[in-house]
């Protein structure tokens, strides 16, 4: 069972955000359900708590909760002092900002849930599990990811209704992080996250301590999975060629006005070369000598697998795909 508590907090004293309830509606429809209309996370979503004690007590109980995998996102205001970094509530105060992000990170550091994700998009949340200027240090125990919108000394930054990095995680969860299986991780969020950003000066922060793959989301692949179980059948091993020749081609038949070359197209060797050019799009496989694979048919040339296209052929031998 995967859980998640989604927060966002517009409603301040001073500084009101316009896009943190946004934020945390959007992200909350998408972790409900996979890009398949499958269940996903269970969700609690929570908009503008007015009380540190309040939203202390939500958090401390969701890190309580059984089950296989828990996600806490936050959108709202953080700071930053000499004590340290905080999620900031409505009723805040000089030295009682709001959440010490440590605690966050002690309750989950104790929780007895196997896999436990931490998004948080708020100024200065690259704080979160570093250590404070006292010298305090909390460790990130295993089965532990963290990502959060900024570095410690960094602000997050609201456009046209919604913070800059929750508008590409959104991006990222509705497929553009997604590896070739469908599967979207916190990783794979990261790493889209910080490429989409470019040289912006608002800069992600990824921090992790896990064993094993975390899936946050999925979609329809790209590649059907029965296609990509069929890259050990076309290619015995990683480094062997697959010939190719004109029988693969399905226009080449004397039933499409254009020269033809012997040997004509195979229903057998179309369906084949279909499956080729599927993996040669999503970058598996590629023609040997030619820029495209009709070419290398037409000219009965070979196709190899990339360096990514080994590491699927390897998922699929041992029976991970």
């Amino acid at each position: 069972m995967k859980k998640a508590l989604v927060v966002g907090i517009n409603k301040y004293p001073s500084h009101t955000l316009k896009g943190a309830v946004n934020d945390a509606r959007r992200i909350s429809e998408l972790l409900k359900v996979n890009g398949n209309d499958s269940t996903n996370f269970e969700v609690k979503t929570i908009y503008d708590v007015s009380t540190k004690s309040e939203l202390l007590s939500e958090i401390s109980d969701f890190f309580a909760v059984s089950a296989d995998m828990a996600l806490f996102y936050f959108a709202g205001h953080g700071y930053v002092n000499e004590l340290g970094g905080f999620i900031v509530t409505p009723d805040h105060k000089r030295y009682d900002e709001g959440i010490d992000m440590n605690h966050v990170l002690n309750l989950a550091n104790k929780s007895k849930i196997r896999n436990k994700v931490i998004i948080l998009d708020c100024c200065k949340s690259g704080s979160f599990a570093t250590p404070a200027e006292n010298g305090s240090v909390t460790h990130i125990n295993i089965g532990i990811s963290i990502l959060t919108s900024s570095r410690k000394d960094e602000p997050s930054k609201e456009i046209n209704g919604h913070g800059v990095f929750t508008n590409l995680l959104i991006e990222g969860l509705k497929g553009g992080a997604a590896d070739i299986r469908g599967h979207i991780s916190p990783g794979g969020l990261y790493a889209y996250i910080d490429q989409a950003l470019g040289a912006h000066e608002q800069r992600p922060v990824f921090k992790t301590n896990v064993t094993e793959f975390v899936q946050l989301r999925s979609i329809v692949p790209q590649v059907p999975l029965s296609t990509l179980r069929r890259l050990t059948e076309y290619f015995l091993s990683p480094e062997e060629k697959f010939q190719l020749d004109p029988s693969f081609e399905d226009t080449n038949t004397n039933e499409v006005q254009h020269e033809v070359i012997e040997p004509f197209s195979s229903q057998e060797n179309v369906l084949i070369f279909k499956d080729l050019q599927k993996l040669r799009n999503v970058g598996l496989i590629v023609p040997v000598g030619e820029d495209h694979m009709y070419e290398a048919a037409m000219r009965s040339k070979t196709c190899q697998l990339t360096a990514l296209g080994h590491h699927y052929w390897r998922l699929v031998s041992e029976g991970k795909i």
